[in-house]
């Protein structure tokens, strides 16, 4: 039999018991109520209205480990596209400017994750680029005739502009539009966004940058020469990219639109060279009526 004296023995307080007989309306606490962290800020004076929304959103986010997107038209929304390393945007142009035989530009250096950094600076560098060298090479071309006087000429900045950024924005939301037009139709596991296609047509424009520069030099078979290079290195980056999305396609649909890739790429080397950069002129002879006419003068 237990000793009465037994220490771990449940004894009720006393002093407990005669509060309660003093105030026999006290309201008690149960620890096995489950209302009581409600009942505490109630009593507090907190409602659950009182409760910071912001707060619950985050807890939300962070519990279920997604973050809200925020919408297309918002300053938000493009500035995750600008942040990358310096790295990422240097390997993405050497893998650009040398592209590697059964490789997609997509999968092996965007990895899901495109750029506008890379592809804006490379735009805008491109326009300079034949703006300053397409005057350059004019004034080398009249320089030494008599009576010419050099004026450069500020307005091809724009139409080089404009015709870059047109090729790199107009050009990847038509062919976006195509593929996924064309995704309806058949079951292609192949899918590319509107920012990934943006991206490799930027990327690819990097190669004509060292071409244009090579077109200051006064020599037609060089220029050529460089363009038929930007365009072959361009054209492979640009064919493998998109190759896999349209191989399951019509034979016809591929053909027209792989043609359509390749002749734009090439519309836009040729018209460039053909606009910024003059043919050197061919020297006089003295049987020409012109030339004639300049000795008399």
């Amino acid at each position: 039999m237990a000793s009465t004296n037994d220490p771990f023995q449940f004894q009720e307080f006393e002093e407990a018991g005669n509060l309660l007989e003093a105030n026999r309306d006290a309201t008690t606490i149960s620890i096995e109520d489950d209302d009581l962290p409600d009942r505490q800020r109630k009593a507090a004076g907190f409602t659950p209205d009182d409760e910071d929304p912001l707060a619950s959103d985050d807890k939300t986010e962070l519990l279920s480990g997604q973050k809200n997107s925020a919408p297309f038209w918002s300053f938000e929304y493009y500035q995750r596209f600008f942040d990358i390393e310096t790295h990422h945007v240097k390997e993405r142009i050497i893998g650009s400017m040398l592209p590697w035989p059964g490789k997609n530009f997509i999968h092996v250096h965007l990895r899901r994750n495109p750029d506008l950094y890379g592809p804006f600076w490379i735009c805008t560098t491109l326009v300079f680029a034949l703006a300053i060298s397409g005057n350059f090479s004019n004034f080398l071309v009249k320089l030494g005739k008599p009576n010419h006087k050099y004026s450069p000429q500020f307005g091809k900045v724009t139409i080089a502009a404009t015709a870059i950024f047109s090729y790199a924005w107009f050009v990847p939301l038509a062919l976006w539009g195509c593929l996924l037009w064309r995704n309806n139709k058949i079951m292609n596991l192949v899918s590319y966004s509107f920012m990934e296609i943006v991206c490799v047509y930027g990327y690819s424009l990097a190669i004509y940058i060292p071409a244009v520069v090579l077109w200051i030099i006064p020599f037609e078979w060089l220029r050529w020469c460089s363009i038929v290079v930007a365009l072959c290195l361009s054209g492979s980056v640009l064919v493998m990219t998109f190759w896999p999305a349209v191989r399951e396609d019509h034979p016809k649909v591929i053909a027209a639109i792989m043609s359509a890739i390749v002749l734009l790429n090439v519309l836009l080397a040729v018209g460039c060279k053909a606009y910024f950069f003059s043919k050197p002129e061919a020297a006089l002879t003295p049987e020409h009526p012109a030339a004639l006419e300049l000795t008399k003068a």
